[in-house]
């Protein structure tokens, strides 16, 4: 039996009502889900599998059971469903809206330690040295980390590294697909598992190209894909804080730094391209 009721019920509604019907280990995949909701947001399919004793398609098939498309869509549901049992919260002690926001600031620089945690010498190195070398660079970024893909293009474009991006997805993979040897696909994605992003990042590696991602989480599908990674752990604490808030401030961070590295690998390049700029941004100007 597959969920047919009410689209907005929530996962432990639909588990709750369809458990007792359930093949054994799909059962048993529904009760280790419904055990600690919060711990399976954070988990992967193949941790929950690991956790009920079951295959990784049992999974898959029981987030179909319970009306999902597949397991990424069941954990967002649960996201949701504990967002809504917590606490409001972020209208924190004070109940002011000036007092939520500096909380939020607080948590932010609590957090930003952690934001090189993940970024390796070597990683960054390679990163670099790519940039610096490949004939063509070609930026992907979708869905709430577009904005960082605008942005670092137009940082390396003033860095003298020329760049390109293109916003149509099926635009992204034809490029994708005609970039070659050499070149290098540079992927900025938050969670790593925009469906488009991913898509994208096939077609590229098809061409024979250097993928490269900046992504937040280290067993995301961007992260096994690509064929080096540069982690940038998030300033929420957790991928259910990633799925509600979804921030994106440490990778602009990382990403403006990287610029900067750059420049500074280019030497002269680098310093020459940016007295270009500052000279174009000085006639821009007026009293």
């Amino acid at each position: 039996m597959v969920w047919d009721g009410n689209a907005d019920a929530p996962p432990t509604a639909r588990i709750v009502a369809l458990a007792p019907s359930m093949h054994p280990g799909e059962k048993r995949v529904a009760e280790t889900i419904a055990a600690d909701l919060a711990s399976a947001v954070e988990r992967t399919a193949q941790d929950v599998a690991d956790a009920a004793g079951v295959g990784r398609a049992t999974v898959v098939r029981t987030a179909q059971t319970l009306g999902y498309d597949g397991y990424p869509q069941l954990r967002v549901a649960i996201a949701g469903e504990v967002a809504l049992e917590a606490s409001s919260g972020d209208m924190l002690a004070d109940g002011t809206l000036l007092g939520g926001m500096r909380a939020s600031f607080e948590r932010f620089a609590n957090r930003l330690g952690h934001t090189l945690s993940g970024v390796t010498e070597d990683a960054l190195q390679t990163l670099v040295h790519a940039l610096d070398t490949a004939p063509r660079v070609f930026v992907v970024a979708n869905g709430l980390s577009s904005p960082l893909g605008l942005d670092l293009v137009l940082r390396l474009t003033a860095a003298g590294r020329s760049a390109e991006q293109l916003s149509d997805p099926l635009a992204q993979r034809i490029a994708a697909r005609q970039l070659g040897a050499s070149s290098v696909c540079l992927i900025v994605s938050g969670s790593g598992a925009n469906a488009q992003t991913l898509s994208v990042a096939h077609a590229a590696k098809k061409s024979g190209a250097t993928v490269i991602a900046v992504t937040s989480f280290a067993r995301s599908a961007i992260a096994k894909q690509a064929d080096a990674v540069l982690i940038v752990p998030p300033v929420n604490d957790s991928f259910q804080d990633e799925l509600l808030h979804t921030s994106r401030a440490a990778l602009m961070l990382v990403t403006e730094a990287l610029v900067d590295a750059l420049i500074a690998r280019r030497g002269e390049r680098g310093h020459e391209a940016r007295t270009a700029v500052l000279e174009e941004l000085a006639d821009t100007l007026r009293e």
